[in-house]
């Protein structure tokens, strides 16, 4: 391979600035690399940090806060009075969140003596890539590893215009609650945001087209999960096969196969996300793609041409940011020295709603399809002394294990602070942990935590609480 010297030429360019673009770029340098990254916006981060994770949990703060204000203050011996919100400071503080984070991850970037580059990055060689802006650059390197991340996917019919009918990203920032909010698409991100207006005053009418919402979930827990946020007062429509939604003055219709028309005041497109890998020239290397438009790799994010890399939203699957900064990592460390790997079966995933549902490994229905033979030890929040003392015993943790071998094999849990508990039961995964392992662990009391520990005992019949 020829030496490449010139003051564009690195050993590594990232095309992607986002949790698995920058991550990996930085483990790169870690690992002694000269290393450039490449992405269209100034505020690296990608599309959680800027339009994604952290401002929506931002919201989901703020409101939630509101909400508690308004509706269980009482119970504490809290008199409250006049309570109301101002959505321009809501909205300020989540973009002061984003701008904190963004300049830590630039400083970061920095810091590691990463150089970063504003643009479009473009591949016109298996070693070369040509940067999109106001000052054209091309640069060149050994390795390039693809991290474009994922995009909004838009259905047929709907009339998108970013404002009345727009994304996640126009969820983020409208300038006054909507009245009636209609959500397309009954997953993470539409749940979790239309628990954020829903909180701030709107209705809220969730449309999805397969016959439940949560999809990929454990049905059991997203049973729970609705009934309770229909208590709430979020609206579900199953089997609504959404076939065009249009602005009509100053309001939204909304049309589904064989249903009357809905007519609301804004329309969010939550319906999915694809790759982002149109206009990278792909094909100019000969790089394949599936009709998702997912780059086709190997288990070492190898592309069909050698020496260019893909990882995250870009590659499908799980479409989560600490997957795609597991895989950055992973990536450059298999480049580098020869190693690498993730644990697709141990990668949590979370809903962000009040309460929290959170999820690692298999569900009963995948296990069952499998027909692998499992025990099951289940513990309610209303069991934990814990969740007593913060006034929210709404939820329960399940843990599957084999039969045979008692390894744990899936952990689903719907309740507050949820999402943290996940970690134990990931961990506990990666070490191929059994639930009597989890069970003899002694955890702290009174903690959430212990509520784990119980459903660990369950699995077994040893349950000492329920």
């Amino acid at each position: 391979m020829v030496e490449l010297m010139s003051s564009d030429s690195f050993d590594l360019v990232v095309l992607g600035g986002g949790p698995g673009g920058y991550v990996g770029a930085i483990r790169a340098a870690q690992l002694g690399q000269r290393v450039a990254i490449v992405d269209e916006h100034p505020k690296f981060g990608g599309t959680c940090l800027r339009v994604g994770c952290i401002p929506s949990k931002a919201l989901l703060e703020s409101s939630h806060l509101y909400a508690e204000t308004r509706g269980h203050l009482a119970e504490h011996g809290i008199s409250t009075s006049g309570v109301s919100f101002d959505l321009a400071t809501m909205l300020k503080r989540k973009e002061k969140i984003v701008d904190t984070l963004t300049g830590g991850i630039n400083m970061l970037l920095k810091r590691n003596k990463v150089e970063t580059i504003v643009g479009r990055g473009e591949l016109v060689g298996p070693q070369t890539v040509e940067v999109r802006a106001a000052s054209p650059r091309s640069v060149s390197a050994k390795s390039i590893i693809i991290a474009t991340g994922s995009i909004p996917m838009i259905l047929p019919g709907i009339a998108f215009d970013g404002d009345w009918i727009g994304d996640s990203t126009t969820a983020l920032s409208y300038p006054e609650v909507p009245k009636h909010l209609v959500v397309i698409g009954g997953g993470y991100i539409g749940l979790e945001l239309g628990s954020v207006w829903s909180r701030l005053g709107s209705k809220v009418t969730i449309l999805e087209a397969m016959d439940r919402v949560l999809a990929g979930l454990d049905g059991e827990i997203a049973k729970i999960a609705v009934r309770t946020f229909e208590k709430q007062g979020l609206e579900f429509r199953t089997n609504a096969w959404v076939e065009s939604a249009v602005r009509k003055g100053d309001q939204c219709e909304v049309k589904c196969k064989g249903q009357d028309a809905l007519l609301c005041d804004r329309v969010l497109v939550c319906a999915g996300r694809v790759p982002n890998t149109k206009n990278l020239g792909l094909e100019k290397v000969g790089i394949q793609t599936d009709k998702r438009g997912a780059i086709t790799v190997d288990h070492d994010f190898r592309t069909s041409v050698a020496g260019i890399y893909a990882i995250g939203d870009a590659i499908g699957g799980a479409m989560l940011a600490h997957k795609a900064s597991e895989e950055g990592i992973a990536c450059v460390e298999k480049i580098v020295t020869g190693v690498g790997h993730v644990n697709y079966d141990a990668i949590p995933a979370i809903v962000y709603t009040h309460p929290e549902i959170a999820s690692v490994g298999k569900t009963e229905e995948q296990l069952q399809a499998a027909g692998i033979a499992y025990n099951k030890g289940v513990c309610p929040y209303g069991a934990n002394g814990r969740a007593r003392t913060l006034g929210d015993v709404e939820g329960r943790v399940k843990i599957l294990a084999d039969k045979q071998t008692d390894r744990i094999l899936g952990v689903h849990a719907i309740g507050i602070h949820a999402g943290d508990l996940i970690s134990e039961a990931a961990v506990a995964m990666n070490f191929s942990a059994s639930s009597e392992d989890l069970a003899r662990c002694c955890h702290a009391h009174p903690t959430l935590s212990e509520i784990m520990m119980e459903a660990a005992l369950a699995v077994s019949g040893r349950a000492i609480h329920t």
